[in-house]
């Protein structure tokens, strides 16, 4: 009894430990507040970036990022790397930049664990005192 006792513990403690991460599917919701998309965020090479996974308007569906600059000038959304480079600090991830498709600009920004289902994210221009917070709710 004490085994499984246990054993249903230690499975219970993985599971949560596991389920309170960054990474995973994430809903990004517009201006309007209703969810747009579907963003996938990821770990290469000991860096968070984020891709978006899903465009939930059919009318967007081949959307071109077409006031993007540089890399990501007339690149599909649907795909594309939107957040790169963050690296862990403490309980947050920084140092890396967003690109915003709606609008094509590039921000710093960090993003931070709030709770297993929800996911601050800070975007902003020199520091993060000028910039606009959003918050990314876990897709089921």
């Amino acid at each position: 009894m004490k085994k499984t006792f246990f054993t249903f513990l230690f499975l219970s403690l993985v599971l949560s430990i596991n389920s309170q991460t960054i990474f995973g599917k994430w809903n990004s919701k517009n201006e309007a507040g209703t969810v747009d998309s579907v963003l996938e965020v990821y770990e290469k090479n000991g860096k968070a970036y984020a891709k978006v996974v899903e465009i939930l308007n059919p009318a967007r569906k081949n959307a071109l990022c077409v006031d993007c600059e540089g890399e990501y000038k007339d690149k599909p959304i649907l795909g594309l790397d939107i957040l790169s480079g963050l690296e862990k600090d403490d309980d947050e991830w920084s140092g890396g930049q967003i690109i915003d498709p709606r609008n094509g600009k590039t921000y710093k920004c960090y993003i931070k664990l709030v709770n297993a289902n929800k996911l601050k994210l800070r975007g902003y221009i020199g520091v993060s005192l000028f910039g606009k917070t959003a918050y990314w709710e876990r897709a089921k």
